[in-house]
């Protein structure tokens, strides 16, 4: 009887340990960094299978993310499809679909991928319809209007500006509070990287930056956008874009490349080679 109870407390404490594993909050900010590492390996080093493997790994503990030119989850399912290698199949390509959902040229460039493993346009077409119904579409149209109201008065009535800059602050606070980020999983287009490098005239803008640092690290807000958003601030102020999205940083590349991978960010060389390959690959023939 002992022997059961011992039993019984080691499966329970065995279950806790797992769930406490699952339910344990990711730093984003280092898949980011991972991510990068793993595509130098792939792109600089030329060295595919390696690059397949870690991304492998990388994302048995991360749910992916499909940035922006990297493209780091389509990358990986489409070197594990050419090298035949698993990938998870269907479940992994229903993924893709949602992370490429919201560019209609980017997933009908898969179509030949999803047909090879029995998913055809129609059946892709109709996840896409799905996923657009599921958006929140009360802040998909706060945020549509938030991006006109942006607008009005620039460059020249700055009072109309800054009353509008001072609403749409008002609206990320009270969606940071009700929704969380309004990600591209949410509202199905991304207003922010204009929104919130407009911040910068709000007396906000610190609350507003703290709280998407606290998206960034989970994973909600790609680093870009972060850090397009502290620049603009740091430029305005005193010319130290520390990220360089702005011209006019004064700060070594050293410095600039240390500043990007603390958030994230592929240094200035690197990310140049990503997009480069990027518009090479997208080039309409």
């Amino acid at each position: 009887r002992n022997n059961k109870i011992f039993s019984c407390i080691a499966l329970v404490t065995v279950i806790f340990l797992m769930n406490s594993c699952r339910s344990k909050k990711v730093n984003y900010i280092n898949y980011y960094q991972r991510v990068n590492t793993i595509d130098s390996i792939y792109r600089i080093a030329k060295q595919p299978k390696m690059a397949l493997k870690e991304y492998r790994k990388l994302f048995r503990k991360y749910e992916p993310k499909n940035q922006d030119y990297i493209e780091e989850y389509r990358t990986y399912i489409t070197l594990a499809d050419k090298y035949h290698k698993r990938f998870g199949g269907k479940k992994s390509l229903n993924k893709l679909i949602l992370l490429v959902a919201p560019d209609e040229s980017d997933y009908r460039k898969l179509f030949p991928l999803f047909t090879k493993y029995n998913m055809d346009s129609i059946e892709v077409k109709q996840k896409v319809e799905n996923w657009k119904k599921n958006l929140n579409h009360k802040l998909v149209d706060s945020f549509n209007n938030a991006l006109v109201r942006d607008q009005l008065g620039r460059p020249l009535d700055r009072i109309l500006v800054d009353k509008n800059v001072d609403k749409n602050a008002n609206l990320l606070l009270w969606t940071f509070k009700n929704y969380g980020f309004p990600s591209i999983q949410k509202i199905g287009e991304s207003f922010m990287p204009t929104l919130l490098s407009h911040m910068i005239r709000s007396k906000k803008y610190p609350e507003i930056k703290e709280k998407v640092f606290g998206y960034l690290k989970n994973g909600d807000l790609p680093p870009f956008e972060y850090a397009l958003m502290a620049d603009t601030y740091d430029s305005t102020l005193n010319t130290r874009a520390i990220y360089q999205f702005r011209d006019d940083s004064i700060l070594s590349k050293t410095q600039v490349d240390k500043n990007r991978k603390s958030i994230g960010l592929p240094s200035v060389k690197h990310a140049s080679q990503i997009r480069r390959d990027y518009f090479l690959r997208n080039k309409v023939k």
